[in-house]
């Protein structure tokens, strides 16, 4: 089926921040994160960029493969905010087409194809140079839409219970929005 945009989805262009003040890809309590920054986009879209920082090395002077898959993956999980579902990656298949540089600023597009059930289906790719620029990453996911027991159930509890206990609603619930 095609992706419905939820109703209470944030408007096109709105900063959607992070799901978890911790998460390695959004988060701004991890000093060495990718501080992802991600805005929805028309439709079930999204648009995100960071830049690559010494912290984030592979290769010397070249962007690690995994950072690359990680910025790939939070970007299609912030997806899942515009659906309104709790979901966590399936699958993730990452293809590497150009090396990134320190000091790029990795320019991201996602969107969702279908959704069937559960399943949620999405691609996204990663470019240099601008949002023009030549394609450096690409990935295909599969997000499985779960109940927030998955988190409760498989979680430390002191993080769990610091999350739940947010006062804020929204943020409470986008704690528990992307992977396992």
């Amino acid at each position: 089926m095609a992706p419905v945009r939820h109703p209470d989805a944030p408007a096109p262009g709105e900063l959607l921040g992070a799901h978890y003040g911790h998460c390695f890809g959004c988060g701004d309590g991890q000093p060495h994160g990718l501080h992802l920054a991600a805005r929805a986009g028309q439709g079930v879209t999204v648009t995100a960029e960071f830049t690559v920082r010494e912290a984030h090395q592979g290769a010397p002077g070249l962007a690690h493969g995994g950072v690359l898959a990680t910025a790939l993956d939070e970007t299609l999980g912030s997806l899942n905010w515009l659906l309104r579902v709790i979901a966590v990656t399936g699958r993730l298949e990452t293809d590497f087409a150009r090396p990134v540089p320190v000091g790029t600023v990795l320019h991201l597009e996602a969107e969702v194809t279908a959704v069937a059930g559960r399943k949620i289906y999405s691609r996204a790719t990663g470019r240099i140079g601008g949002p023009e620029g030549p394609v450096a990453v690409r990935a295909q996911a599969l997000f499985i839409e779960v109940k927030v027991d998955h988190f409760i159930d498989n979680g430390r509890p002191a993080e769990i219970q610091a999350a739940m206990s947010d006062p804020d609603q929204v943020r409470r619930a986008r704690a528990f929005e992307v992977n396992p």
